[in-house]
């Protein structure tokens, strides 16, 4: 008889390529009167579940989760957990979480929106739907978003000085062209540009260490994008050395059209394409605006993958999982 210590219920989807393990079951109750006290306490208390749902040999560098909780302000509640860290915001993990939803019979066809608390807001998440009532399109609302450095001047080792803006779209981004650094966005350049982004991280992050308005973003990733046209361009999202952002980035793509509405290049109508390094596209728009900051509107879909039971024997030598860079 096989001995197990835990299971854990989980439905897999990918948004444009990048996953989301959804936690249907086996997380313990969380304390706190709101999601981001109740994401507290699952650092405080259960950080190892991180480490057993999203490492390998169960998960990789680049699989992400999102634990649902109760919420009092919202329709839903969620946590944003990956391999790495906690995130505030997701925009792929929402859109994961949204398909995951239909998929389990917990929103029925038809129903045009939900809302959503996370620990950066809460946010309203679109549905729509196409003739035969599958789901077409998730549309998320997300948390207002804006510049927070323009032009930050960065001293790098491999490129010399570079200037990159850092926004905000739920996280904190660090918007970087890659035609000034004389990179292109495609598959088979993987290596290098996560090598290339990785080492701009840490210089970006002592570059806003020394100015005066560091606005909060201590290490922002760094957000390669090459613009294709004038409102359209492919992103490459660098976390760590050995972890990039498959989907064009959510909240990338907000902090990227906070950018463009702040040059004054995307007017109220306007339509921005993000495309990911296989092509594939969101879609943003400025759904309002506030005082220094937009209101994103970020369009995409995401696929199933799996449904399945996460185990853990009780005499597993690496139940907290692993990762290797």
């Amino acid at each position: 008889m096989i001995g197990l210590s835990s299971s854990f219920s989980v439905i897999d989807t990918h948004t444009v390529g990048h996953p989301t393990r959804v936690v249907l079951s086996g997380i313990p109750p969380l304390n706190g009167k709101d999601v981001l006290e109740k994401r507290e306490d699952f650092r405080r208390r259960f950080d190892h579940l991180r480490g057993l749902l999203l490492h390998e040999p169960r998960g990789h560098a680049a699989m992400f989760g999102l634990v649902p909780v109760p919420s009092s302000k919202a329709d839903y509640g969620a946590i944003f957990i990956s391999s790495y860290s906690y995130l505030d915001m997701c925009g792929h993990g929402t859109i994961g979480f949204a398909k995951t939803l239909v998929s389990t019979g917990e929103i029925a066809s038809g129903r045009e929106s939900f809302t959503l608390e996370t620990p950066a807001g809460t946010i309203t998440v679109g549905l729509v739907w196409d003739s035969t009532g599958r789901l077409k399109h998730v549309r998320l609302r997300n948390v207002p978003s804006y510049v927070g450095i323009e032009g930050l001047e960065v001293e790098s080792a491999q490129f010399g000085k570079i200037r990159a803006d850092i926004s905000y779209g739920g996280v904190w981004y660090a918007l970087v062209d890659a035609k000034q650094l004389g990179l292109q966005l495609r598959p088979e350049n993987v290596t290098l540009l996560l090598q290339a982004g990785s080492k701009l991280k840490q210089e970006i992050a002592e570059s806003i260490r020394k100015h005066p308005d560091s606005v909060g973003a201590v290490a922002p990733s760094v957000l390669f994008y090459e613009e294709l046209s004038a409102l359209e361009a492919t992103h490459f999202l660098v976390l760590e050395l050995n972890k990039f952002d498959r989907s064009p980035c959510g909240t990338g793509t907000s902090a990227r059209l906070a950018q463009l509405a702040h040059r004054g290049r995307i007017m109220d109508q306007g339509v921005y394409v993000a495309r990911n390094i296989l092509g594939v596209p969101f879609e943003a728009r400025i759904a309002g605006r506030q005082t220094h900051a937009i209101v994103p509107e970020i369009q995409g879909i995401a696929h199933l993958v799996a449904q399945s039971t996460i185990l853990l024997e009780v005499d597993d030598p690496l139940s907290s999982g692993f990762l290797c860079k």
